[in-house]
């Protein structure tokens, strides 16, 4: 006898009940998983409608006291049985409960007023007089910020007062003055939820002819009911955006939806603004700032088909479209396509199957795309196409790679070279902005030689040792140790240790260095507070300050066009993480910082500081040369077996009882080693651990973490399944244990 556990009233937040019932005889072979069907609920028998989550041989209950389905609905596959399936494909991909998965995919009904002001920022003067009144703004430095919302009302008339504070970096004050002037207007109207803004308007932009033959071949596809993923490779500023607008143009012509998702912090007012005036108010919006009412909203319009396009970030990829015919996803490298709770999705692999449930098409798109796409693309699993040429024929910045071992030889000890240090007081003379970029993403406290570059590697991983107290330098993957050593044992120079660094500390000698010049810093600490981001964004874009210090955030998404000067202070920050994916993020890093200086008509110069000049991921992306790198990488991944050369699973166990998890750590890797061992399905899997994760301890909480090698992902998924079976016959409340599929990044 087969039994269906089954959820009723899915679009309310308690997603956490599931009731189980018989499936009859004459429906064992015709019912599925997400399949929408009939029971009778209760004491009073009701009969009501469920979603099908699982089905299983095990009879939770008592089977003589179990009520069986009445019936299934075929003719009414809403849009959640897709949503369903495709939560049970996350749960057994990634690792997680039904109930996790489904929060992640269904919307989430909260009681929240449905209407809510609107302000929006109108022009109160003639075209020709607000023309005249932009010309004296932009001629005063005091007047940026009116400058920049007076062109954009000349242009659009009216704006959203949202967008216009979050996107365009306008202040409320700024705002309230030239309202005062009556040089504009607010105008505020109760409304129903909608994110989008703006007219739409009748600018088809001509493609030229790399964006023509990509996009016309897609749409070619699409016509022919041929239905694939493609990765559009193309450089900074190539025109990617105009491609997806054309596609997306042709695919909602057929009466199909479209899913377009962005890293948040690139949902940039102007890509938004590109998209409202192509489609008007057949687009909408999912971003931080909306309350969980607004969210709610725009999927209930995206359900009744008042949509046509959603743009956001991951969780926009669960807009419940019936009718998906594209799903978008651009800068698709970016890790913040990669959950961080469980499920441990991954939204590019996520979308691809969501498409093939919805008999859509995916478009990846990406200046530096990822190994694992760019790597599909080159087995023909996806098409391929290259923008190589940029609007305009703009062209890139000079980049100057400066070597530290030679500014140190010669007696510069400042952590700014002699030539990033003379074009930085060139730029402040010509009153031009600069950005400095502190490259410290996944900085675990490596151990380097100022005086060779040599770098303290684990011999069996070829990651970099991290530090730990007492002189340790341990590899998180496979828990090799050593000491820390006095010399350095390639050159004998006294002259290693860890390499440390911080904005802060950037900021001092910048202000030692160039007491004249106005400093802004953007990090962790100094983003705490809410707008803060904004703010400090807001002040430079209106020329407040000369200098922009900061980490990753400050890299992508944003559009200065006075920054004529990049500075990368330290290349090898992240080049030296302890992680296999080190040098791709640092390729990728290094070349969206190099994509910031000369954005405009004044000519842009990067300044690339580094112990290793010779590294192929340095190189690669001072010369902008991703073939070179992509080759270079994958010779590696392919011989240690790393993603997308083979998989890897990521198992963590944490618990506040140090030695419970130590011990439930080892006893799970034995009871894995034996099924690799003795199993068909794993024979090919290599475990590798349990060692202590680079945090050992957060909050109390005990951290081990093994890693699972195999060249067969369906392996891995094998392996997942059995330690889940082990987590579930030997629960223990103290435990917590969670997978991550190929992870992006160490643990």
């Amino acid at each position: 006898m087969k039994y269906a556990n089954i959820i009723v009233n899915i679009s309310h937040e308690n997603l956490d009940r599931t009731f189980q019932y018989i499936i009859p005889g004459e429906l064992e072979n015709n019912l599925g998983i997400g399949d929408y069907v009939s029971i009778s609920f209760g004491p009073g028998n009701r009969i009501i409608k469920g979603y099908v989550l699982e089905i299983t041989d095990t009879a939770v209950y008592d089977p003589e006291k179990l009520k069986e389905i009445i019936s299934v609905d075929t003719d009414s596959r809403f849009v959640e049985y897709k949503l369903i399936r495709l939560a049970y494909w996350m749960k057994q991909t990634y690792g997680s409960t039904m109930i996790n998965a489904l929060k992640t995919v269904l919307p989430i009904k909260k009681i929240m007023k449905e209407k809510e002001e609107k302000s929006s920022i109108i022009l109160n003067i003639p075209v020709e007089e607000a023309r005249e009144k932009l010309e004296q703004y932009e001629r005063n430095l005091r007047t940026i910020a009116r400058a920049r919302l007076l062109k954009e009302l000349i242009n659009e008339k009216q704006l959203d007062y949202r967008l216009v504070t979050a996107k365009l970096n306008i202040s409320p004050a700024t705002i309230r003055a030239m309202e005062k002037q009556e040089i504009i207007a607010v105008e505020k109207k109760r409304v129903y939820r909608n994110t989008a803004g703006g007219e739409q308007q009748s600018n088809r932009i001509t493609l030229n002819e790399e964006q023509s033959e990509a996009a016309s071949s897609i749409i070619r596809d699409y016509s022919a009911g041929i239905r694939k993923t493609y990765l559009i490779h193309g450089i900074t500023g190539s025109g990617k955006t105009e491609v997806y607008m054309e596609v997306i143009d042709a695919v909602i012509k057929e009466g199909k939806q479209v899913i377009m998702l962005i890293p948040e912090i690139a949902l940039t007012y102007q890509t938004v603004m590109r998209f409202y005036r192509r489609f008007g108010d057949r687009v909408s919006t999912l971003h931080s700032r909306l309350s969980d009412g607004e969210k709610y909203d725009q999927f209930e319009r995206a359900r009744k088909g008042e949509i046509s396009i959603m743009i956001g970030p991951r969780s926009a990829l669960f807009t419940p479209f019936d009718s998906l015919g594209l799903i978008v996803i651009d800068e698709e490298h970016e890790s913040s396509y990669k959950s961080d709770n469980m499920p441990k999705y991954h939204a590019v692999k996520t979308a691809g199957k969501l498409a093939e449930l919805h008999g859509a098409s995916l478009i990846l798109g990406s200046a530096t795309p990822s190994l694992d796409s760019y790597y599909m693309a080159m087995r023909g699993e996806y098409g391929l196409f290259r923008l190589n040429k940029r609007i305009g024929d703009a062209k890139l910045p000079a980049v100057h790679l400066v070597d530290l071992r030679e500014e140190l030889r010669e007696g510069n000890r400042s952590m700014f070279s002699r030539e990033l240090k003379s074009l930085m007081e060139e730029r402040l003379d010509r009153n031009e902005q600069i950005m400095l970029f502190l490259n410290r993403r996944g900085y675990a406290g490596f151990i380097s030689c100022r005086s060779c570059g040599h770098v303290m590697k684990c011999p069996h991983c070829d990651v970099s040792l991290s530090e730990h107290l007492g002189g340790k330098l341990i590899c998180h993957y496979c828990g090799y140790e050593t000491v820390m050593t006095g010399n350095c044992p390639e050159c004998g120079s006294e002259m290693i240790g860890s390499m440390r660094a911080g904005t802060e500390k950037v900021e001092e000698a910048v202000k030692k260095m160039f007491p004249y010049a106005s400093v802004l810093r953007m990090d962790a600490d100094t983003t705490r507070q809410k707008d803060s981001y904004e703010r400090i964004l807001s002040a430079f874009a209106n020329r407040e300050a000369d200098i922009l210090i900061g980490t990753q955030m400050i890299v992508k998404g944003h559009d200065f066009p006075f920054v004529t000067l990049m500075g990368i202070i330290i290349a090898d920050m992240s080049l030296n993480a302890g992680d296999y994916r080190a040098a791709e993020r640092t390729f990728q890093l290094l070349t969206q910082a190099a994509g910031r200086a000369g954005r405009a008509d004044a000519p842009g110069d990067v300044v690339i500081q580094t112990y290793n000049p010779e590294h192929y991921a340095v190189e690669a992306a001072a010369g902008q040369d991703y073939e070179r790198f992509y080759n270079d990488e994958m010779a590696y991944r392919s011989l240690m077996g790393y993603p997308p050369a083979g998989h890897m699973l990521a198992i963590l166990i944490e618990s506040a009882d140090e030695e419970a998890v130590d011990r439930y750590s080892k006893t799970l890797a034995e009871e894995l080693n034996d099924v690799i061992i003795k199993g068909l399905h794993a024979q090919g899997s290599t475990l590798i651990g349990p060692v202590d994760a680079s945090v050992k301890k957060i909050n109390d909480i005990y951290r081990k973490v093994m890693y699972i090698k195999s060249v067969e992902g369906n392996e891995l998924i094998f392996l997942k399944d059995q330690a889940e079976g082990y987590c579930e016959t030997y629960k223990d409340r103290n435990i917590r244990v969670t997978f991550d599929m190929d992870p992006v990044r160490g643990y």
